[in-house]
Order: structure tokens, then C-alpha cells, then sequence
């Protein structure tokens, strides 16, 4: 084996703060995944739009980050990874300001989408670049702290996001990048230069990231619009349906047949992979479409503020942070499909918990499904990963990578659509059957016994009424998550017993 050799003279304390610079930046894009979940209720009351709309918030910077995840290794191998990791860093900083700036939802939207596209090669290329400047035996401690900035991320997320929108802003949340991000492009430009990768002139397939532009805008386009135009009943919707089906059945066939496809589908025909992948993306979907969910309700709901929802949703974090080291180390020891099904039917049971929550619930009762999920999710996350990973050849292992993140990503994305249109729609189906078998007398006769006006009395009770149905709609939408997952657990036993992945991590 040939001795590692320093780029430029990074060693000591300049190799030190080129990790912390690589480690901060994917730290904040990571962040940026979950900080607005719990501002959704700021934003949509700020700019006067439902709550429907206020989550394409968060769907559109998961959409538009999903569809560039594929394109980092080619945008690498023909511009170099640290000139793109920095000009990524660039524009995901200047639209952190721009989001800032934002005054409609149009704009917010936009900027978010903007966000997203320069967000998604900084994960997978922060990975890449702590592999490049640490010799190969200290590649296990980068990649330890690239994790941990990973999983701590969507912790942090929450708890800063709600303490920032009660005290002074939701704009605020989006300015925070600015420093960070100035920071960390100035640190990357002075250390990493030498660490330059090589360059090639490398054919795009671009009519292949066309179609999936295409296809991946007008699917999610289909979900965020369909509450709001009476879904197929209305003429856009179905165009959107059919232009998204199409676009897909032509982009694998297009994929299938190109040399330098965009995503290799090819590894499909790896079984294990595609079982893992295909869990991966439904089991998101549920985890990520809960966590949108709970912070909305608890502060429509039940009163709580922003940085009280964070704290519920980032109890989660001390059972990942525990649990992952432990994982990892099991994971070369057992089976994997049994620990990913441990970890699925563990989520399908503490979502089940959820599905039975009262508007007269303790913060314990909040808190301890969210505990205990945190538990579960390494279990889920890492062998999955490493089925998936473990599967293909190890020529493959970059671009199946790449295609599991994809699929992970649009899961969570169609999972936080879903999870808003359901909770919308079953609460109107909830508060019409509850009207309907409501004896309003008694109580509006009591009320004004009391000294309630008329108008006041009938307010008092139509609030109840909401509060009870948007409670009902949430429950049922955790009846289905819990569903998904318990089906994942026993969809995972259809891969073939995967090979033994020594030293394997999540990607």
C-alpha cells in the first residue's frame, strides 16, 4: 500500500479545521432539513396561507435536493469536488438570504427550491472530501464525526428552529446560515485547495435529468396542489398525473439503454437492493411525514409554542446518538433483515402509540413514542443501508449510494405531502360526522347559563369541535404510518440473507 501523502502541508492543526469546516457545512444543510418543520405554523400565519401550502416549505427544498443528489458525481468529475462543494456553498448561503428576504409564499417557495439544488451535493461531497484528506487509517473517526453531524442535524433542527420563531422571527431561522456559511466557504477555499480531485470532460445525460425534472416536479406538484383543486377531479391535477407517469416509464427505459446514464437503474436487478431500497423509501416517507405532522399539530392543537414542539419532536435524539454506535457494531454480527424489522415494527409500534393521543395529553405522553423512536431508528436506517450497499458490486456501490438517497429523499418528501393532505382532509370528514350527531342544546343552554353570549357560546363549541376533529385526522394518519412500517418489517425478509458488510455505515 502506497504512504499517504498530505495535500499542501494539511496536516496537524490545518488538517483539524479543514475536518471542522467540511464537518460545519454539512451540519448546516442537514439542519436546514428540519428547522422549518417546526415553523411551518409561524410561516403560514405570517403570509396568510394554509397549512397545506405552508408545507411546501419543506417539500420543495427535499424535492429539488433529491433531483441533485445524482448529478455530484458528474458536476465533481468535471469541475473538480472542492470548486463545487464551494460554489454549492456559495448559492445554498445567498438563497439562506434570499429565503430570509422572502415575503410571499411564491418567493419563500422558490428560494427554498434554490436552496435544495446547491444543498444536495455538499452531504455526499463533505463525505467524499474528509475521505480524501485523512490518511486511510484515520478514515474511521472522519466518518464518525461526518455521522454525528448527520444525526445531530435533525436534533438541533427542531429545538432551534422553535426557539428562534417565538423570539424573534421565522426569517431568522434562514438568516443563521449567513456566518456559517461565509465561514465555512472561506475556511474550504483556504485549506482545501491542494486537495483538489482531477477533472475530465464528462459527457451529462441530459435528456435523462430532463425526464426526471420532469417527472419528480410533476409528481410532487400532483401532491402539493391535489387537496387544494379537488385532486382528479380537476383537469391540472390528472395533466400532472399523467405527465409524471410518463415521464417515468420513459426515463427508465431511457436510463436503461444509456452509456452514461444519470442514475444507473441497472442495480435494480440486485433483489436485495431493491427490496431495501423500496422499505427505505415507504419507511421514510412514514418517519419523515410524522415528524412534519407533530410539531403542526401540537401547535394548532394543543397550544404549545414553536420551541415547545422542538423539544417534543428533538426527544428523539438521545436513542439515535446511543443507539447508532451500537447498531453498527450488530450489524456485522447478526442478521441484518431481522435487525431492520426489529427496527420496523419497533417505529409501526411507537406510531401506533401516536394513533391513539387526546387533546387532553401530558408532555410524557408526547415525549415517550418520540423516545423510543429514536431507539428504533438506527435500527431501521443502518442495516437497510448496508443490505442496500451490500447487495450490488462493489463498481456499483457509488451510484446505488446515490439512487438509495434519491429514494429516500422523495420519500420523505411525498410522506410530508401525504401526511398534510390526509390530516386536511380527514379532519373536515371528522368535524362533519361529529356535527352531524352533535346535540348542541345541552351544552349551548349551560354555557349561557354561565353568562356566554349566544355568538360566544356557539364559538366556544365549534372550537371544541375543530380541536377534536384535527386530533381524530392525526390519529388516523399515524393509524396508516403504522401500517407502512409493520409492512416494511415483513417486506424485508424477501431479500436474500445479505453478504457481511465489515466495517459498513450509513451513507
Amino acid at each position: 500500500m502506497s504512504k499517504f501523502v498530505p495535500f499542501g502541508d494539511l496536516t496537524g492543526q490545518k488538517l483539524l479545521l479543514a475536518t471542522f469546516f467540511l464537518a460545519l457545512a454539512n451540519f448546516m444543510v442537514v439542519v436546514d432539513t428540519t428547522i422549518a418543520n417546526v415553523a411551518v405554523a409561524h410561516i403560514t400565519g405570517s403570509l396568510a396561507v394554509s397549512t397545506t401550502q405552508g408545507t411546501w416549505v419543506i417539500t420543495s427544498y427535499a424535492v429539488a435536493e433529491a433531483i441533485c443528489v445524482p448529478l455530484t458525481g458528474w458536476l465533481a468529475g468535471r469541475f473538480g469536488a472542492v470548486k463545487v462543494f464551494a460554489s454549492c456553498l456559495i448559492g445554498f448561503t445567498t438563497f439562506s438570504l434570499l429565503c430570509g428576504l422572502s415575503n410571499s409564499l411564491e418567493m419563500l417557495v422558490f428560494c427554498r427550491i434554490g436552496q435544495g439544488l446547491f444543498g444536495g451535493p455538499l452531504m455526499p461531497l463533505s463525505q467524499t472530501l474528509l475521505m480524501r484528506i485523512h490518511p486511510p487509517e484515520k478514515h474511521a473517526q472522519a466518518m464518525g464525526l461526518w455521522a454525528m453531524t448527520t444525526v445531530v442535524g435533525p436534533i438541533v433542527g427542531p429545538i432551534m428552529g422553535g426557539w428562534i420563531c417565538d423570539n424573534f422571527s421565522w426569517h431568522w431561522i434562514f438568516f443563521i446560515n449567513l456566518p456559517i456559511g461565509i465561514i465555512c466557504v472561506l475556511g474550504v477555499l483556504k485549506m482545501l485547495k491542494p486537495a483538489e480531485t482531477p477533472t475530465e470532460h464528462v459527457r451529462v445525460d441530459v435528456m435523462g435529468l430532463s425526464l426526471l425534472v420532469i417527472a419528480v416536479g410533476a409528481l410532487q406538484l400532483m401532491l402539493d396542489l391535489g387537496h387544494d383543486h379537488d385532486w382528479f377531479s380537476s383537469q391540472l391535477i390528472l395533466s400532472l398525473a399523467v405527465i409524471s407517469t410518463f415521464a417515468f416509464a420513459i426515463f427508465i427505459v431511457w436510463e436503461a439503454t444509456e452509456k452514461n446514464p444519470i442514475v444507473n437503474i441497472n442495480v435494480f436487478r440486485h433483489r436485495g437492493f431493491s427490496i431495501a431500497v423500496l422499505t427505505m423509501g415507504f419507511g421514510f416517507g412514514a418517519f419523515f411525514g410524522s415528524i412534519v405532522l407533530i410539531p403542526q399539530w401540537l401547535q394548532t392543537n394543543m397550544g404549545y409554542t414553536a420551541t415547545w414542539a422542538g423539544y417534543v419532536t428533538a426527544t428523539m435524539g438521545l436513542g439515535s446518538v446511543t443507539m447508532s454506535p451500537v447498531v453498527a457494531k450488530l450489524s456485522t454480527k447478526m442478521d441484518q433483515r431481522a435487525l431492520a424489522s426489529f427496527g420496523l415494527f419497533m417505529l409501526g409500534g411507537v406510531t401506533l402509540m401516536r394513533a391513539f393521543w387526546s387533546n387532553d395529553a401530558d408532555f410524557m405522553a408526547l415525549a415517550l413514542p418520540q423516545i423510543l423512536q429514536g431507539f428504533a431508528v438506527p435500527f431501521f436506517f443502518i442495516p437497510l443501508t448496508n443490505i442496500a450497499l451490500g447487495s450490488v458490486q462493489p463498481n456499483e456501490v457509488a451510484a446505488a449510494a446515490g439512487l438509495m438517497n434519491f429514494v429516500r429523499t422523495m420519500g420523505g418528501a411525498i410522506g410530508a405531502s401525504l401526511s398534510v393532505t390526509i390530516w386536511d382532509d380527514h379532519s373536515s370528514i371528522a368535524r362533519s360526522e361529529m356535527v352531524s350527531k352533535l346535540n348542541v342544546e345541552p351544552t349551548l343552554s349551560e354555557l349561557t347559563a354561565r353568562g356566554f353570549s349566544q355568538e360566544t357560546a356557539l364559538a366556544t363549541i365549534s372550537n371544541l369541535v375543530n380541536k377534536e376533529a384535527l386530533t381524530l385526522a392525526a390519529d388516523h394518519v399515524f393509524l396508516v404510518f403504522s401500517v407502512i412500517f409493520m409492512a416494511g418489517a415483513m417486506i424485508i425478509w424477501l431479500c436474500p440473507k445479505p453478504r457481511k458488510v465489515e466495517g459498513a455505515a450509513p451513507h
